[in-house]
């Protein structure tokens, strides 16, 4: 705990990932209340009026705490990483400004007239917040992917005559070649979470028989949107995503298939354990030549393995990067079989009776949370040990004058803080849970 760099990884680390634990709900909650109000207002059904009011709640709960847990994050660049900050800034200064002045104002400008307008604005102006609402928070999502997309392939920048980083192409920054198959990817991942999380509710409601009506809503909603986010995350956003990475970042694409040794017809493997010492995966379970199709359409196409690159160029720690990576896939599977399930089941109208079902759609809103995080720590574990992709290490990004001790300090203030708002948090949501979508009562 002497390693100062150590110390401030692990800080942002933490700090990232606490935060994306709420933006992913509200992204993905941000398309789902607008369909419940398109319905609403189709079938004049106040129903789904009151179901959207309550997920606005949800969705407002959740907003609040990204925004009290994403402002750390923003001066940890001037705190813990002054020197990337310096080299960088004049680049993703850029997206992160346009993000708060853009998507971040549009969308809590309008979530306040969505919850505290509706009879001011009537219906159609009530489902037009609700729109902007969504709109606001997919732009805020393409800002904040399009930096760290600069970050995974840089591109259209100059190097100034203090040898720092700046713009020279706006248009290039914004449709940077990596960023398509990855915002689509990542939103795609939150609006699985939202479905989840929308679908658990409903079923705990029925599991609980109270509310039912809206329950059913709950669920519907929640599979069908789930159902079509499933299958989309994995074709052609995730497939996409991975090509994305074997043509720019091929030592990453080894690593995250444990891929050691260059193959023709080589192999995907589906589990196993990667043994460094050997450089081999122990216990594979494998699909003989998958690999080599999946990449280039031929069953004995070559495949570079990790030994075809400097050692020095190799993702930092390959065992995360692998594991991460597969459990990001393994639980996208799992996802696409709960959803055809409840879907099969709700198409033969026992879904609502089926306790088991109802049970597996309840507990099983946690695993989506895990899942983006798998996926983006297989993002950032995968790029290092660049801190932007073949321009700066992670070495060479820290701030020199934070030791490890006020980095570690720091630390711990952020773990009892964010401990405390968790459990706010919590209490919260569980409160409006508790309360009912019937609870909602239009503000004048």
């Amino acid at each position: 705990m002497e390693d100062a760099l150590l110390i401030h990884r692990l800080q942002f680390a933490f700090t990232i990932m606490y935060h994306y634990l709420f933006p992913q709900l509200t992204m993905g909650l941000g398309l789902l209340i607008v369909v419940l109000k398109t319905i609403a207002l189709r079938r004049n059904d106040e129903r789904y009026h009151e179901s959207a009011r309550f997920w606005a709640k949800i969705f407002a709960i959740n907003f609040a705490m990204g925004v009290v847990t994403g402002i750390p994050m923003e001066f940890q660049f001037g705190t813990n990483w002054a020197r990337f900050s310096t080299f960088a800034g004049g680049v993703i200064g850029q997206t992160l400004a346009m993000e708060g002045v853009f998507a971040f104002f549009l969308e809590s400008s309008f979530l306040g007239l969505f919850i505290f307008g509706e009879k001011k604005l009537g219906q159609k102006g009530h489902l037009l917040a609700a729109f902007m609402v969504f709109l606001g928070s997919w732009i805020s999502g393409y800002f904040i992917v399009a930096t760290n997309a600069w970050m995974q392939h840089p591109v259209a920048y100059a190097v100034a005559s203090d040898s720092t980083l700046h713009v020279n192409d706006y248009w290039g920054l914004l449709f940077n070649p990596w960023i398509g198959w990855q915002y689509t990817h990542t939103m795609i991942a939150a609006v699985i979470t939202a479905a989840f999380v929308m679908a658990a509710v409903g079923a705990y409601y029925l599991l609980a028989r109270r509310d039912t009506e809206h329950a059913k809503i709950f669920i519907r909603v929640g599979i069908i949107a789930g159902l079509c986010a499933s299958l989309f995350v994995a074709f052609p956003t995730g497939d996409g995503q991975v090509k994305n990475v074997y043509e720019h970042q091929p030592m990453t694409f080894a690593g995250m298939e444990g891929l050691f040794e260059t193959k023709e017809g080589a192999e995907l493997i589906l589990i196993g354990q990667p043994d460094m010492e050997k450089l081999r995966i122990d216990n594979p379970l494998y699909v003989p030549k998958l690999l080599s199709f999946l990449t280039h359409f031929r069953w004995t196409a070559e495949v570079k393995g990790l030994q075809a690159f400097p050692r020095d160029q190799w993702p930092t720690n390959i065992p995360l990067l692998y594991y991460s990576y597969h459990i990001m896939v393994g639980l996208g599977t799992i996802f696409i079989a709960i959803m055809v399930l409840s879907a099969f089941l709700l198409w033969r109208k026992k879904l609502y009776e089926a306790r088991w079902a109802l049970w597996i759609l309840m507990l099983a809103f946690p695993f989506p949370y895990i899942a983006n995080t798998a996926g983006w720590m297989t993002a950032e574990l995968g790029r290092q040990p660049w801190l932007i992709y073949g321009l700066l290490r992670i070495s060479h990004g820290a701030s020199p004058m934070v030791s490890a001790g006020n980095g570690l300090f720091t630390l711990i203030g952020f773990l009892g803080l964010y401990f405390v708002i968790g459990v706010l948090f919590l209490l919260l949501v569980i409160k409006k849970i508790n309360q009912g979508p019937a609870a909602g009562i239009p503000h004048s």
